[in-house]
């Protein structure tokens, strides 16, 4: 890779690595958004090995310093939660331009990774959409067992569904074939039943 992507991943994994929420990989404490965009990175490379350098980057960024903009900070229901993901789409975008200016990215480059990790074009343009596929098979693949832990089956369910409902035919093809937990595995097939 050149100069210029290495230097922007290592600016955003620094501007991550500051997350004071910390998750536990292999044993060891991590920043929570530090380990998201590993696994965002990892996904992508796995999904679409061919993807741009926009589009790695736009992975890479998707969660940039959300900490920052927590949900408590918007009012409950399903407004409140709208205005928030949508300021922080807004917000995340804004953080990876200036990332990507400093590292000497010029407009149009930052344009178009703007546009990507605001999720625009989504099911229009194929980056957004395997964007959208890498981070709903992330959130099967990390994510999906601890959500189920903390919510009954009709909103599991229901949360399936809403992913599924968002991905590809390539995504859907990647979530059947991953390696799952049983009662995972069993869950997702009785969401596409239902």
């Amino acid at each position: 890779m050149n100069d210029k992507y290495l230097a922007v991943i290592n600016k955003i994994d620094a501007a991550n690595a500051q997350d004071p929420n910390q998750e536990t990989a292999n044993g060891e404490p991590i920043a929570k958004e530090l380990l998201y965009s590993q696994r965002m990175t990892e996904v992508l490379n796995s999904f679409a090995p061919q993807a741009s350098e926009h589009l790695q980057i736009a992975a890479r960024a998707q969660h940039i310093e959300r900490w920052k903009s927590p949900r408590s900070d918007y009012p409950e229901g399903r407004t409140g939660y709208k205005q928030w993901r949508a300021e922080l789409g807004l917000f995340h975008a804004k953080r990876t331009g200036e990332l990507m200016l400093e590292a000497g990215y010029n407009e149009e480059d930052i344009s178009r990774v703007k546009y990507l990790v605001q999720k625009r074009g989504l099911r229009r343009d194929p980056e957004t959409q395997t964007l959208e596929d890498v981070i709903c098979l992330v959130f099967v693949l990390y994510y999906l067992d601890d959500f189920a832990r903390k919510h009954d089956e009709a909103k599991l369910i229901d949360i399936i569904q809403k992913t599924w409902a968002k991905m590809s035919d390539a995504g859907h093809q990647a979530a059947l074939a991953a390696t799952l937990p049983d009662h995972l595995a069993t869950l997702i097939k009785k969401a596409l039943s239902e």
